[in-house]
């Protein structure tokens, strides 16, 4: 086992025309700064679109399970007429649409009112924290 009883010197050069290496870089002090935007800030849109999302579907999920359990609970209710010959169950299913498109409605309206106000600020100071390391 031939063991090299000197280290490698790494200012000798082993050849005399290879170019000087670089000095390493001297490591600059930056002082440690917190980002802007915090993973609370995240934990708050999270929580702001499952609630979205969860009123959404309840709105339309609820409207057609209640349309289910009647259909197969109460026959007589969804067999009575409710105006000029015309069934119970026949009018909650044409409510159908008019309920999907209101859980559409409640839908843009949450998210246009609590998500995306949260995620707007949040991109903004992303953007912030962006320039700021951009500038280091």
């Amino acid at each position: 086992m031939s063991h090299d009883p000197c280290p490698p010197d790494p200012t000798r050069l082993t050849y005399p025309w290879q170019p000087v290496p670089p000095e390493p870089p001297s490591p600059r002090h930056v002082p440690h700064r917190e980002p802007v935007g915090h993973h609370s800030d995240l934990r708050v849109l999270r929580g702001a679109y499952r609630l979205q999302r969860r009123a959404a579907t309840l709105t339309a999920l609820g409207y057609f399970t209640l349309f289910l359990v009647l259909s197969a609970f109460a026959p007589g209710v969804m067999t009575s007429t409710v105006a000029d010959g015309v069934p119970a169950g026949l009018l909650l299913a044409l409510l159908q649409l008019p309920v999907t498109w209101l859980a559409i409605a409640l839908y843009e309206h949450t998210a246009r009112r609590h998500v995306d106000p949260l995620a707007d600020r949040i991109r903004r100071t992303a953007e912030l924290d962006a320039r700021r390391g951009a500038v280091r």
